[in-house]
């Protein structure tokens, strides 16, 4: 189909397609499920009467957000039967996004896991005003509460995720640095450079959903983490690489053994030391590690 022909609706969903995807990834940490909730904003929005649309970015947003919302309360489901620990779904992004301190901050596998730990509508409300500077007004119309009442869901949710989340994020090449120093400490095998990396009370987080091994309750401290994660290693038959790439806007590291890809490692730094490692080996989220995804905050 030409240019020409797409419809305006059309036209104008693809425009901001980007933007509710991202909205809705950062509402569900799912990016399967946010393309569900993009397919099902699609087709409410093909029957919406543009003429009498004053704000189509605002209206498109606010779909997205409802059917988001009524995902979000389906997931609950399956993540009570999850096991082991949930993490989201990492994606593979373009390296300039991790100099997008904003969207790479609000795309963080450590901020997604705080934004676990709020309501439904608080995560919705948070993640609209603070990520997308949505409109008091436009909140209210997405998640059917008054504006009042979500200046207040708000400030709570501000509230509990800065109490939260990381004190300083860092900029994107002190975190390449830090990534440098993990990576030359996993390939070494050396556990006094494992441990000169990681916080005290670092944490370690495994995903593998049942399907693949990963400890089933969080690693607490460097000591521990440092035999788990390497005594782990030492384990397996056979090659293991690591390389850099950037994941949800953040660097991150690739995991091959033997070739094969195996996982991916996020993590979140504090005082220039890694406080939380997370560890992706469910393979049904290591599907969007191949191509980029590309994401915006459509400010």
């Amino acid at each position: 189909m030409s240019d020409q022909e797409v419809d305006p609706a059309t036209a104008t969903f693809l425009s901001y397609r980007n933007l509710l995807f991202t909205v809705a990834y950062e509402m569900l940490g799912s990016a399967a499920d946010a393309e569900d909730v993009l397919q099902e904003t699609w087709l409410r929005w093909v029957g919406v009467d543009l003429s009498q649309v004053r704000d189509q970015r605002a209206y498109l947003v606010r779909i997205t957000t409802r059917q988001a919302l009524n995902r979000m309360r389906a997931m609950k489901r399956r993540r009570e039967a999850y096991v082991g620990p949930w993490l989201p779904e990492p994606l593979l992004t373009a390296a300039d996004v991790a100099e997008d301190v904003e969207l790479a901050e609000s795309m963080s596998t450590a901020l997604m896991l705080v934004l676990e730990t709020l309501s439904p509508i608080e995560r919705a409300v948070f993640v609209l005003r603070e990520a997308f500077a949505v409109s008091y007004d436009d909140i209210a119309a997405s998640v059917g509460r008054t504006p009042a009442a979500v200046r207040q869901i708000a400030h709570r949710a501000r509230r509990h995720v800065d109490a939260r989340r990381p004190r300083n994020p860092v900029p994107a090449s002190q975190a390449r640095a830090v990534l440098q120093s993990l990576r030359h400490a996993i390939e070494s095998g050396d556990p006094q450079s494992l441990l000169d990396v990681l916080a005290p009370g670092v944490v370690l987080v495994g995903d593998g959903g049942g399907v693949r091994h990963a400890t089933l309750r969080p690693v607490v401290g460097s000591d521990k983490v440092a035999r788990m994660f390497l005594g782990g290693l030492s384990k397996v038959s056979g090659t293991v690489t690591v390389h850099p790439t950037v994941v949800n806007g953040n660097p991150a590291l690739l995991v091959r053994l033997n070739a094969e890809f195996d996982g991916v490692l996020t993590i979140r730094i504090d005082d220039a030391l890694v406080s939380g490692l997370y560890y992706v080996r469910n393979p049904h989220k290591l599907t969007r590690l191949h191509t980029e995804t590309p994401l915006t905050l459509g400010r």
